[in-house]
């Protein structure tokens, strides 16, 4: 048996290990075992996409069309792109290799009655390097049900790491390909009544006696890419008291269609758009929990959270991704954190990243 995991589970009590896990499953990894109300899932390593790789003889082809690639040239990176997706995406899993995600998979399903539908999400190990942000540059699929369907939807993830925007955006930073891996977590799905953003930081003026609440219904895609004006609540962080509020017109919601296995857009009727979408007891619920993950990681936090419909109230809140605060806090002298930081699970909400809205939602 090999010994680097090909699988690793959030709550195995391993080590959050950045470059086997990426940034986004050693976040979860961190915050799982920090006692944060992550959903439960695992990690396919970096280890298990270079063993695929490398039996499958794709390290050459991919170098090669890497090779003498310019920024400038973007017809040329989206040709080199293709070629290299399609290698991926086509490619079987070696037999071994398959049996160890289908394996984790079916552990997975066992904790639930019901089998529900997963998450699968891109962890690259070149995420949030401190001078770059890979926010939305690689994959996240949302709903996915049954084994093929995860394993097809990992080797997309896998795939994800050489889009045309995610290569020119090396190019441009300098950020060489040699070394570049990838890992994928699969989580349980959170199913979503209402989601939204918190920041442990005033973003407007970098106030860090503030925490700023982002809020809307359904999965909150729809307020990271701008689709929706989501309620705004600033609270005094010792306090945790409301010093200001907009309520957002919250005009239409992602919902997930069950049947179709899919998320869809629905209005959101006047009623329900006039008014806050948190309760107080929510909006508390949300500033501690990302007071706690400022504290965890020793600086500014950007949360994503959701309330999850299946759960019982004070039993409901997630938090789905946590990565430091960029703008303001960056060359502040803070203490760095003690553990990868990066990221967190669910859905990817933050920043720039951009989800498709129909069929399997892609961060």
């Amino acid at each position: 048996m090999q010994d680097t995991p090909y699988i690793q589970f959030f709550d195995g009590g391993s080590e959050p290990t950045h470059a086997l896990l990426g940034g986004k499953c050693a976040s979860l990894v961190t915050m799982t075992a920090a006692g944060m109300p992550v959903p439960p899932g695992f990690a396919v390593t970096t280890a298990h996409y270079d063993e695929v790789v490398h039996r499958s003889g794709m390290a050459a082809a991919i170098q090669a069309e890497l090779a003498g690639l310019d920024y400038h040239d973007v017809a040329a990176v989206d040709a080199a792109s293709a070629r290299i997706r399609e290698q991926i995406a086509s490619r079987e899993i070696p037999a071994d290799l398959r049996a160890q995600v289908l394996a984790a998979y079916d552990a997975l399903q066992s904790r639930f009655a019901d089998e529900v539908p997963v998450a699968v999400r891109s962890s690259a190990t070149a995420e949030d390097l401190p001078d770059a942000s890979f926010a939305g540059q690689q994959d996240t699929y949302l709903w996915v049900r049954g084994r093929d369907a995860v394993l097809e939807h990992i080797r997309r993830c896998w795939a994800s790491l050489y889009t045309c925007r995610a290569i020119l955006y090396r190019l441009k930073n300098g950020i060489p390909d040699e070394g570049l891996s990838m890992a994928v977590a699969v989580q349980k799905m959170v199913n979503s009544r209402v989601a939204g953003v918190a920041m442990t930081i005033d973003p407007t003026s970098g106030d860090r006696s503030k925490i700023t609440i982002d809020a809307s219904y359904g999965v909150g895609e729809m307020v990271v890419s701008g689709q929706v004006t989501p309620d705004n609540i600033v609270l005094d962080k010792v306090m945790l008291c409301v010093v200001a509020e907009t309520i957002g017109d919250k005009h239409a919601e992602l919902v997930p269609d069950v049947a179709a296995g899919r998320l869809v857009e629905r209005a959101v009727d006047a009623e329900r758009r006039r008014r806050r979408c948190l309760t107080a007891e929510e909006v508390t619920a949300i500033a501690r929990m990302a007071k706690r993950a400022e504290k965890h990681y020793c600086c500014p936090q950007d949360v994503e959270w959701a309330l999850d419909a299946d759960l019982p109230p004070g039993q409901d809140l997630l938090l789905l991704q946590a990565r430091p605060e960029t703008v303001h806090s960056a060359g502040s002298g803070r203490k760095e954190a003690p553990a990868p930081a990066p990221a967190v699970p669910g859905f990817n909400l933050s920043g720039i990243t951009s989800m498709l809205t129909a069929g399997l939602g892609k961060v």
